[in-house]
């Protein structure tokens, strides 16, 4: 079994480096030409070297999954620091991943289950309407006539991620000695991506999150079929709507693209404040849109249970409480880094924190209480902050997974432009 592991490290390495290598001279080849090359030419030229280079990352991220394919998720959501032929190319990682041939998947089922498909469902569609990093998804109608999701876990893809996190370990050894990619920090990711990999506990998220949430009548939800449900197939009722790059190709107007926007933000800040757990996938093809504003919520095998609180810090925020004194702003700086980081250390990104407040809960007074996600302004703010958290050995392992919530959130309401009142909704959520 240990012989096995290390093979397959060995081989997902070796193809991660090969990419490497690949992209270096493609590199090297494109900045040679561009000597012999005119202004006109050379920008000619750099969007065909990134289209290309950005189609070979993402074709190898789809083929290998797991831990390398979410990654990639996690980058296509750079929309403020990638370029837009890389941010395309990307964004297809998010439920378009080669699938399983029709024949595997129905051997996977039965191994599961204990019977083929179609003897368990009247009707089921034999290609996935929707593959992503560690299943994917068929169409099929129970025996009872209900139309339903049925998640189908690829082959050995929890062995895929531990081995992907065993390459991921060794690579981070030097930040590892230095503090700069805390052990802990590892560990919570790698928790947290391995869980995902148990499709009851995604089914127990989706029951705790669907009660938590049903007072939001534009929200859908799937529901668990227990009954056609194992650790590694999921078998849910089937959510309408339509992806966010589909839903934005109609060129909805301002007016729902605001409304959704809210609605995103006040289930958002709901979980935050109601539930203590955070759906933490917030990537574009886990949320389901219709043009009257509803939306379907998708894909709860990432959750993040909070174990501090983020109601006082987002309080904090809004009101900037780090102003009255190094007692109130030592407060704060706790609830952000964790008791062990000297007071001294964190207090240097306390100026970030003010651009983070100011972006997203402006005073009044200011140019105006509405924020405009559409502007780029938070996010580049966002991913200076979290450069600096790594660089000044800041990095929280609590916030591993709700950074990546609000990094899936801001990114989402940028894509839609949406133009929301954060603070109104925030003050009527936490009431």
């Amino acid at each position: 079994m240990k012989k096995h592991f290390q093979s397959g490290a060995v081989r997902r390495g070796f193809r991660l480096g090969k990419l490497g290598l690949s992209l270096t001279g493609s590199y090297l080849g494109y900045q040679a030409q561009n000597l012999l090359l005119g202004d006109a030419r050379r920008a000619e030229r750099k969007r065909g070297f990134q289209q290309d280079a950005s189609r070979r990352v993402r074709q190898e991220l789809q083929s290998l999954k797991g831990a390398a394919m979410k990654l990639g998720q996690i980058l296509s959501l750079q929309t403020h620091a990638l370029p837009e032929e890389a941010i395309q190319e990307l964004a297809n990682l998010q439920m378009r991943a080669p699938g399983m041939h029709p024949a595997l998947a129905r051997a996977q089922f039965k191994s599961s289950c204990g019977k083929y498909p179609e003897e368990v469902f009247r009707e089921f569609e034999p290609e996935p309407f929707a593959a992503a990093s560690l299943g994917q998804v068929h169409g099929a109608i129970t025996r009872s006539g209900e139309k339903v999701a049925v998640k189908i876990q690829y082959p050995a893809i929890r062995s895929a991620i531990e081995n992907d996190f065993k390459l991921f370990r060794s690579a981070t050894l030097p930040g590892r000695l230095t503090g700069h990619a805390p052990v802990a920090l590892l560990d919570e990711i790698q928790r947290g991506f391995l869980e995902e990999t148990d499709y009851l506990h995604e089914g127990r998220n989706l029951d705790f999150f669907g009660q938590g949430l049903e007072g939001f009548p534009y929200l859908s939800i799937p529901k668990v079929h227990w009954a056609l449900t194992t650790d590694r197939v999921l078998t849910m009722s089937f959510v309408e709507g339509a992806p966010l790059e589909t839903f934005l190709e109609g060129k909805p107007p301002q007016a729902v693209r605001d409304l959704i926007g809210s609605r995103v933000v006040e289930l958002y800040y709901s979980q935050l404040h109601r539930l203590q757990a955070l759906h933490a996938d917030h990537h574009p093809g886990n949320y389901l849109f219709q043009p009257d504003g509803r939306i379907g919520l998708v894909d709860f095998g990432c959750v993040k249970r909070l174990t501090f609180d983020v109601s006082d810090l987002i309080r904090c925020c809004v009101g900037r409480s780090w102003r009255q004194g190094e007692k109130q702003a030592g407060h704060v700086l706790r609830l952000v880094f964790g008791p062990g980081v000297p007071f001294r250390r964190a207090r240097q990104m306390l100026p970030t924190l003010e651009d983070l407040a100011g972006s997203l809960y402006p005073e009044p007074g200011s140019a105006g209480l509405v924020v405009n996600f559409g502007e780029p302004k938070l996010l580049e703010i966002m991913g200076r902050s979290l450069k600096m958290a790594v660089r000044d050995k800041l990095a929280n392992p609590e916030f591993a997974f709700t950074s990546r919530a609000d990094l899936g959130i801001y990114s989402l309401l940028h894509q839609l432009r949406a133009r929301v009142n954060v603070v109104e909704i925030w003050r009527r959520v936490s009431a």
